[in-house]
């Protein structure tokens, strides 16, 4: 059941629901890349800059495509995580040779800064839609995986690789959720 909308300055769900499908785009990215990354075991952490490098310019580009054609006070936020995302991707895109830790660290605080926008984008909409979980979900997600690697900058490549994997095929999974929740609202709650 849907509950009313809060007086918060967040960005209105017609207008948030209106653009599902960047939610959608964005997921695809993310099974995208994993996918890749889980297909090629042998991947250095250099490819490993390079793939991410273009995964994170994508992801980057569609929130501030969304910031940018988005309504309310809050898409600023939007903008926020895209420049943020596309600054992080051509870093890794044009400077993959550099030290692994900067590349590590670089993704670790990318995912950690990720999911707690997302975690507090959940708890501000609990009341306004049924089920925020999947954006809850995706946002812990990415800031525990994003902690462990800050955390364990260390780790070997491969395991590495692997839980960056998992992290983008479960990522887009859980984006690809919430689009369709946000359009399921949508369709509840047509605008006049």
């Amino acid at each position: 059941m849907n509950r009313p909308i809060s007086s918060s300055p967040l960005p209105d769900l017609p207008g948030l629901s209106a653009h599902w499908g960047w939610l959608i785009a964005r997921g695809l990215a993310a099974i995208v890349f994993g996918i890749l990354a889980f297909a090629m075991p042998g991947i250095t952490v250099v490819t490993l800059a390079l793939v991410w490098g273009a995964y994170a310019i994508v992801d980057g580009a569609f929130a501030l495509m969304y910031g940018v054609r988005g309504k309310g006070s809050r898409r600023w936020t939007y903008i926020l995580i895209g420049v943020i995302g596309v600054l992080a991707g051509l870093v890794a895109f044009f400077w993959p040779n550099e030290t692994a830790l900067i590349l590590v660290l670089i993704i670790g605080f990318w995912m950690l800064g990720t999911g707690i926008f997302e975690i507090v984008y959940a708890i501000q909409y609990r009341r306004a839609i049924a089920h925020p979980w999947a954006v809850g979900i995706s946002g812990l997600l990415s800031a525990l995986v994003g902690l462990f690697i800050v955390v364990f900058p260390g780790a070997g490549a491969l395991s590495l690789i692997w839980v960056i994997a998992a992290y983008a095929i479960i990522y887009g999974i859980l984006m690809i959720v919430a689009a369709f929740q946000l359009r399921r609202w949508r369709n509840a709650h047509p605008t006049p």
